[in-house]
């Protein structure tokens, strides 16, 4: 029997349409690929759900948008990429936890559910340019200036939100649809204790291993290797890592800096002493649990947010 990939891609949206959960005010699912998920994988298993608010096995990328509140909405909006080494997302604590508070700071939020290591490369990163081609060519629709769209990402969604700032180009992140002509280059970049290079010493092994593979050539671990396709073309970043990191080094956040100021690309970088992997937005951290207020101000120096007092 001949299977009609399209078909399963749009007999599993309306699956997952008709079994979504109430959602709350506001909180609104945005298809990726309504004409089609590309590579889509016939007879795949279903997405999982774990009670601790994690994804894996993801089939169907998607948005989801949390409107910032109209009284204090500034016209800003950031694509929030959660991590979880490409095998599953964190998706409540790096996902709607980081969504709901920059809808404190009037920033609309969209968290990406993305493709995983059922896909690999270049599945992650064509979902990062279109949903950010998405959210550009629809900014008016949601109330946002479409010159003033961030990506924020964590640990392996840091690597993902990187990649989008310096492969936004790259000709594996479209697929021939007309949106492709909408810039995929994010307008910021925030990276919190993310993964940035493929190279030994400093990469994360799962999640190199989840998104090219055990035996990858040299040239695809330079190709992904966000520190080494840095211009200055690549949009400002603040960067925020910690010492005590066991899982992803600090000095992956190191590289990208260093490669940023060397092309003239403005940065901040925050190498907190305490702190382990997957922080998030843990508020028993001292020091590191200061982060967003950090990032707050980052913003507001670079007139992506109203000055203010930061907010948490």
């Amino acid at each position: 029997m001949k299977i009609n990939p399209a078909a399963i891609s749009t007999a599993l949206i309306a699956v997952s349409l008709f079994c979504s959960p109430v959602r709350a005010a506001g909180e609104r699912v945005i298809d990726l690929w309504p004409e089609g998920v590309p590579d889509v994988q016939p007879g795949a298993a279903p997405e999982k759900d774990d009670a601790g608010g994690g994804i894996s096995n993801v089939q169907l990328p998607s948005l989801t948008c949390y409107p910032a509140d109209p009284a204090k909405a500034n016209g800003t909006a950031v694509i929030v990429c959660p991590g979880g080494a490409y095998a599953h997302l964190s998706f409540e604590r790096e996902g709607r936890a980081p969504a709901r508070w920059l809808n404190s700071i009037g920033v609309t939020a969209f968290v990406l559910k993305y493709r995983l290591a059922e896909y690999g490369h270049p599945a992650p990163l064509r979902d990062a340019l279109r949903a950010m081609r998405i959210v550009r060519s629809r900014a008016a629709e949601f109330g946002v200036r479409p010159d003033r769209i961030g990506m924020l990402g964590f640990s392996a969604g840091g690597h993902l939100a990187a990649s989008a700032g310096t492969l936004y180009d790259a000709p594996e992140g479209r697929t021939g649809a007309a949106i492709d002509s909408t810039s995929g280059r994010p307008d910021f970049l925030l990276l919190i204790y993310p993964v940035i290079t493929m190279q030994d010493p400093y990469t994360h092994a799962r999640s190199r291993l989840s998104l090219i593979g055990p035996h990858p050539a040299q040239s695809v671990k330079d190709h992904l290797s966000a520190e080494l396709q840095v211009t200055k073309a690549t949009p400002p970043s603040f960067l925020v890592s910690t010492e005590e990191d066991a899982t992803v080094p600090f000095q992956n956040s190191v590289l990208f800096f260093e490669a940023l100021k060397r092309a003239g690309v403005a940065a901040e970088l925050h190498v907190f002493e305490k702190g382990p992997h997957g922080f998030a937005m843990n508020t028993n951290l001292g020091a590191t649990s200061e982060w967003p207020q950090r990032c707050a101000s980052w913003m507001r120096l670079h007139a992506l947010i109203p000055a203010g007092p930061a907010q948490r």
